[in-house]
C-alpha cells in the first residue's frame, strides 16, 4: 500500500517525462542509447587515465574524478527512469526515494566544486606556467578534491535532512522522473517555508559560489591568452579552456533555471526538460568533451588500444 492510515507514505509513483503511449519505445531506445554512452565514455576516460602514467597530472586527476562522478549519478538516475517507459507504474520506496534524493544531491553538489577546482587549475596552468608544479603539487589537489567530495556531502545532508522533515499524506505521485527536491515539495503536505528558504540559501551557495569564482578565474585566463604572443599557444589554451566553459554553462545555467526561479514560475514540464540537461546530457557530453578535443587522451586511447591489440 502506498498509503498506511492515509496519512504516511511508503512508497511514491514516478510519472516520467510522458504519458503519450507512441512516445514510450522512441524516448526509451534513445535514453537508452545516451545512458550506454555516458557510461562507456566515462568508464574509458578513468581507465585511460589510471593506464596511462603521462596522465597522472593534476588536469587529468579532476578530470577522472569529474568522469567518476558522473558517471555515478547518471546511474542513480537514468536506469531508475528507464524503468517508466517499460512499467505501467514505475514505483519506488520513501526509503529508495531518499536514497536517490541524497545521492543525486552529492554527486551533483560536488561536481559543482570539482568543475570549480578545474577551473583553478587551468587558471595557474595558463597564468602562471612557471609555477604550475609548484602550486599544484599533488597534495593541494588531494584537499581540493576533498573539499569538493565534503561540500557535496554537506549539502546533500542538509537538503536530505530538511525533505526527512516532510509529511506526504495527500498523495504518492510525483512529477517527475526522479526524485528531485522541488517535486517532493509540492507533494508535501506540511508547511515547506522552511525548506524554499533552505534550497535558496544552500542551492544558491553551491551554484552562485562556484560560479563567481569560475568566471573570475577564466576572465583572468582571457587576459592571459590575449597576452601571449604565439599563436600556436594561444590556440592550445583556447580550446584546452572552451571544453571546459561549455561544460560549466550547460551544467550551471540548467541547475539555476531549475532551483533559484520563483517556485511559481515556469510548468513542472519546462522543470524536466532542464533537469534532463545536468541529470543525462551534460554526463554524457563531458568524457566526448575532453577526449575528442584532446591530444593526450587521444594518443592514450591509441596506445591503449595498441597494447590490447599485440
Amino acid at each position: 500500500m502506498a498509503l498506511v492510515n492515509g496519512s504516511v507514505v511508503t512508497e511514491f509513483i514516478l510519472l516520467g517525462l510522458s504519458d503519450q503511449p507512441e512516445l514510450q519505445v522512441p524516448l526509451f531506445l534513445l535514453f537508452l542509447l545516451m545512458y550506454i554512452i555516458t557510461a562507456l565514455g566515462n568508464l574509458a576516460l578513468i581507465i585511460l587515465i589510471l593506464l596511462n602514467s603521462h596522465l597522472h597530472t593534476p588536469m587529468y586527476f579532476f578530470l577522472f574524478n569529474l568522469s567518476f562522478v558522473d558517471f555515478c549519478y547518471s546511474s542513480v538516475i537514468t536506469p531508475k527512469m528507464l524503468m517508466n517507459f517499460v512499467v505501467m507504474k514505475n514505483l519506488i520506496s520513501y526509503v529508495g526515494c531518499m536514497t536517490q534524493f541524497f545521492l543525486f544531491c552529492f554527486c551533483v553538489n560536488s561536481e559543482c566544486y570539482i568543475l570549480t577546482s578545474m577551473a583553478y587549475d587551468r587558471y595557474v596552468a595558463v597564468c602562471n606556467p612557471l609555477l604550475y608544479n609548484i602550486v599544484m603539487s599533488p597534495k593541494t589537489c588531494s584537499y581540493l578534491m576533498l573539499g569538493s567530495y565534503l561540500m557535496g556531502f554537506s549539502s546533500a545532508m542538509i537538503h536530505t535532512g530538511c525533505v526527512l522533515r516532510l509529511e506526504f499524506c495527500d498523495g504518492n505521485t510525483i512529477n517527475h522522473y526522479f526524485c528531485d527536491l522541488l517535486p517532493l515539495l509540492q507533494l508535501s503536505c506540511t508547511s515547506t517555508y522552511v525548506n524554499e528558504i533552505e534550497v535558496l540559501i544552500v542551492t544558491g551557495k553551491d551554484i552562485i559560489v562556484p560560479t563567481v569564482i569560475i568566471f573570475i578565474s577564466y576572465g583572468f585566463i582571457l587576459s592571459s591568452i590575449f597576452q601571449m604572443k604565439s599563436t600556436e599557444g594561444m590556440s592550445k589554451a583556447f580550446s584546452t579552456c572552451s571544453s571546459h566553459l561549455i561544460a560549466v554553462s550547460l551544467f550551471f545555467g540548467s541547475g539555476a533555471f531549475m532551483y533559484l526561479k520563483p517556485h511559481s514560475a515556469g510548468t513542472m514540464n519546462s522543470g524536466k526538460a532542464s533537469s534532463i540537461i545536468y541529470t543525462i546530457l551534460i554526463p554524457m557530453m563531458n568524457p566526448l568533451i575532453y577526449s575528442l578535443r584532446n591530444k593526450d587522451v587521444n594518443i592514450a586511447l591509441k596506445k591503449t588500444l595498441r597494447k590490447k591489440i599485440l
